[in-house]
């Protein structure tokens, strides 16, 4: 199954695309994911973890870019995994581009991916909304980051009342620890519509067959009143 995604950041493309090879940063905006070893540069172990109605499943796994291209801002990442309470499995290519648009930059995601075991159960349908509702909650988070003022930045300083400039005073701000990221079920919000529309779609109705049936029914129903009728008169003439 190939699904495509699409979201612009207000970034330079050379800025989005070394973002976006960066597995932390990755990891950090991509809900239910959870780093847990860097093999070498193109080449980490994790785990996701996503909600899919009543359906949570985690996997195990391993993701490998595979090929990268900084002059046409393109790369190629691999992954696959397995349940970690489950026989299903799951396999992924990604095939990942940044191009500029404006002063913006449109990163676009072609996934072609295989799900074997629980979630294997749901339609196409309920897969690209999961798959949508997934990379919106990434955008944001890649847009919260990129598209934010540079670190340090103050306000313009107010001018006080006699004319002078006020000099703000800076407080240190102590850095937080870096604690490891926890993994978060995914927030699937519209998955009742799919689901629902999902089922409607493979029911197939021929108008024919339904005006078929209700003129079976009106004549069944005639042919009793006639019949009724016919027996209260012999009844009435004795």
């Amino acid at each position: 199954m190939e699904i495509t995604n699409s979201f612009a950041v207000k970034a330079p493309p050379d800025v989005v695309y070394a973002f976006l090879l960066d597995v932390n940063n990755v990891v950090g905006c991509v809900p239910g994911a959870e780093l847990s070893e860097v093999v070498d540069p193109d080449t980490f172990k994790g785990k996701v973890r996503i909600k899919v109605g009543p359906v949570t499943v985690s996997y195990n796994g391993t993701a490998r870019i595979t090929s990268r291209d900084a002059a046409t801002r393109t790369a190629t990442l691999e992954a696959d995994g397995k349940e970690t309470t489950g026989s299903g499995s799951a396999q992924a290519t990604t095939a990942m581009s940044v191009v500029a648009d404006g002063d913006a930059s449109t990163v676009t995601l072609t996934t072609d991916f295989t799900v074997v075991g629980r979630v294997a159960q749901f339609g196409r349908g309920i897969m690209e909304d999961v798959s949508r509702h997934l990379v919106g909650q990434a955008a944001e988070c890649i847009q919260s980051k990129l598209e934010a003022p540079p670190a340090g930045t103050a306000p313009a300083p107010a001018a006080a009342a006699n004319g002078t400039t006020a000099t703000p005073t800076t407080a240190s701000t102590p850095t937080p620890a870096s604690t490891p990221s926890q993994p978060a079920a995914l927030d699937a919000v519209a998955l009742g519509r799919a689901v629902a529309k999902e089922r409607l779609s493979r029911l197939k109705v021929n108008p024919q067959s339904i005006a078929i049936g209700l003129g079976a029914l009106i004549s069944f129903l005639l042919l009793r009143r006639w019949r009724r009728a016919r027996r209260r008169r012999r009844a009435a003439n004795g």
